[in-house]
Parts: structure tokens; sequence; C-alpha cells
């Protein structure tokens, strides 16, 4: 075996939180239109999780920032979307 088996920094699993986020932001926005309530709300609070994780992993160098800056603003977009949308109907 002519390769290292140890793992770098590129081997983290911090490296899925941006992408995560991102789908997950993405969902939530594309969902408060869709009425997809309860779903949206726990995809967006997740997104704003996993992106402002994904960011300070990316700070520190694993990971990508413009993934997890996006998810995270998708995210919080959908679920405050949603939280006017349900203040507004009571």
């Amino acid at each position: 075996m002519a390769g290292s088996t140890t793992s770098t920094a590129t081997d983290s699993p911090a490296t899925a939180l941006g992408p995560t986020a991102l789908v997950l932001g993405a969902f939530s926005a594309v969902g408060t239109w869709a009425f997809l309530i309860p779903w949206t709300v726990l995809a967006g609070a997740l997104a704003i999780t996993f992106g402002v994780m994904g960011m300070h992993y990316a700070r520190k160098g694993t990971g990508r920032l413009w993934t997890a800056v996006t998810g995270t603003a998708l995210g919080a977009a959908g679920f405050l979307g949603t939280v006017m949308l349900l203040w507004a109907m009571s």
C-alpha cells in the first residue's frame, strides 16, 4: 500500500455541515410557499444550526464557507417566513 491511511482535515464530518445546511435551507425556503409548515420549521432550524457550525469550522479551514453561509441564510428565510405566516394567520 503506497498511500497513507491517516485522516486529514478534508476527511472530517465537519466538511458536510455546509452542504447539509444548504440542502435543508433550500427545502425550508421552498417549503414555506408550498405550505409544508411543520417540515419547513424543522428544516429551517436545522439549517441555521448546521450552517453556523459549518461557518465555525470553515473559518478554521475545514469545509467551505459559502455553502454554510448560503444554507444559514436560506434556513433563516424559510424559518422566519413560516413563523411570520403563522403569526399573521393567528
